[in-house]
């Protein structure tokens, strides 16, 4: 299988190699075009009264759940998702929209502030027209948790979806027009990754938004910083995964086995990286084994299957390169390691041990079900290790004690972190990370913040004493 190259936009179905369905890239006048409607559209629709947008976004749910399986075929088509787990993709994303769509406009309700005369009040007004920059891992939930509270808010959008899942980006834009959202509001682009500069660069843009690699986090914040725009950085991570003793084992490797392959491992918040006290170690990593040798690779559409491919024939030839690369520089391979000799883009799930700075398991993600397993001495050896990393996504410490596991996980340096459970994700958590896993913050109030005016609008009588003035 070779990945396709006629389009950037291209539906290739990772489970087969099959060529499915492209779409030309548009640049130029057509995406100028598609910047002045989206620009036209924002006066109009930040007038509207904020709970008749939200109705439409409430709408995009309701019609989310209907197409639900119409919606997880499509992800699962397009970038190998077991199709158990696109029915719940679709299900977290409609529960984002309905999430908005209920408690979005008391998030932006004007804050009246402490003053000793007149009125302050802080209140929170859209930007105009955002761009956001989606990933190809949650076709459907990484756009609303961009879409949901912006659209809310009164922004306007575009968005430029991966180039593997161009029908599922078609799909969404229908799904918002359907749901009542005028046109201009809701806007998908097919533009090549040169084009995205020059859209930063456009006067109708106020700020843009990015879930993706490190690289293109780089350039689009340069972009934005080029011209003193917003922007929101969700990159990647390499999230630890700490075990504090071996009470509740087998849970606590469940939990493993479902944090490191969920959507075969391809996922930013992953746990990655397994630190394991000495005492539980080997009984853990001989856990992690049995598990992850139980997992069959198959047709991802199929329900009984419990390994997909990976979402293209590169990522799958890249991670084989980063396992055999990290096991020669001296590295133990436990299980897996190699291709599975099979059509598609298939990777063993595999368990290496042994890992140490230097090798490239240590330092670099690893997009795929690979667990790396870290043996240490103690918990300050643990947070130490956890913390030697240039990623701060999210991360997790499993043990019996919560309050000692509370202690640790607030010495872990990421932007969020559980305890007793993999990390995850709800509509009314916040979600984001630190160090090179990005900046802002999306979901729960905190998302509607980022690409919002918070303006203060300061009221005194007519005969108020005039003071100082700075700035």
């Amino acid at each position: 299988m070779s990945d396709h190259t006629k389009s950037p936009f291209a539906t290739v179905n990772p489970y087969t190699g099959e060529s499915v369905v492209e779409f030309p890239a548009i640049e130029g006048e057509e995406v100028d075009a598609a910047l002045a409607l989206a620009a036209d559209a924002f006066d109009a629709w930040r007038a509207r009264p904020v709970e008749e947008r939200a109705a439409v976004v409430g709408r995009a749910a309701e019609l989310m759940r209907e197409r639900k399986e119409e919606l997880a075929q499509l992800i699962t088509l397009e970038m190998g998702k077991l199709i158990a787990e696109a029915r719940g993709e679709v299900d977290l994303a409609a529960s984002i929209l309905e999430h908005y769509a209920q408690h979005g406009p008391g998030y932006i309700a004007d804050e009246r502030l402490d003053v000793t005369e007149g009125e302050a009040h802080l209140v929170h007004e859209p930007l105009g027209v955002l761009l956001g920059v989606m990933p190809w891992n949650f076709p459907l939930y990484q756009v609303v948790r961009f879409a949901a509270p912006n659209l809310v808010l009164g922004n306007t959008l575009l968005v430029k979806h991966a180039g593997i899942c161009p029908q599922s980006a078609l799909a969404l834009e229908s799904l918002f027009r359907d749901a009542d959202a005028p046109e201009g509001v809701y806007t998908n682009l097919f533009v090549s990754h040169e084009e995205i500069s020059r859209i930063i660069d456009s006067p109708h843009v106020r700020g843009v938004s990015l879930t993706g690699s490190e690289k293109a986090g780089a350039r689009v914040a340069e972009a934005a910083g080029r011209n003193l725009k917003p922007s929101l950085l969700e990159l990647g991570g390499s999230d630890a995964f700490i075990v504090l003793d071996g009470e509740g084992l087998e849970r606590t490797v469940a939990a493993a086995v479902a944090g490191r392959m969920g959507n075969t491992g391809q996922s930013c918040v992953a746990s990655k990286r397994f630190i394991v006290l000495d005492e539980v170690h080997d009984a853990f990593v001989e856990g992690l084994r049995r598990a992850f040798e139980e997992l069959e690779p198959g047709d991802p559409a199929d329900e009984a299957t419990t390994l997909g491919p990976l979402s293209s024939e590169r990522a799958a030839a890249d991670l084989a390169d980063q396992i055999r690369e990290t096991v020669e520089q001296g590295a133990e391979l436990v299980t897996g390691g190699h291709r599975i000799d099979r059509p598609g883009a298939f990777v063993e799930p595999t368990v290496i041990t042994g890992v140490k700075p230097g090798m490239r398991a240590y330092a670099e993600e690893l997009f795929g079900p690979v667990a790396v397993v870290y043996r240490v001495a103690d918990e300050d050896e643990a947070v130490a290790l956890a913390n030697d990393s240039q990623y701060g996504l999210g991360g997790s410490v499993f043990c019996a004690d919560a309050e000692r596991g509370r202690r640790v996980a607030e010495r872990v340096e990421t932007g969020m972190i559980w305890v007793n459970h993999p990390t995850s994700t709800r509509p009314g958590l916040p979600f984001g990370g630190i160090k090179r896993s990005g900046y802002g913050r999306e979901l729960s109030h905190l998302g509607m913040h980022e690409f919002a005016n918070r303006k203060l609008i300061r009221v005194l009588p007519a005969d108020a004493k005039l003071g100082g003035i700075a700035g």
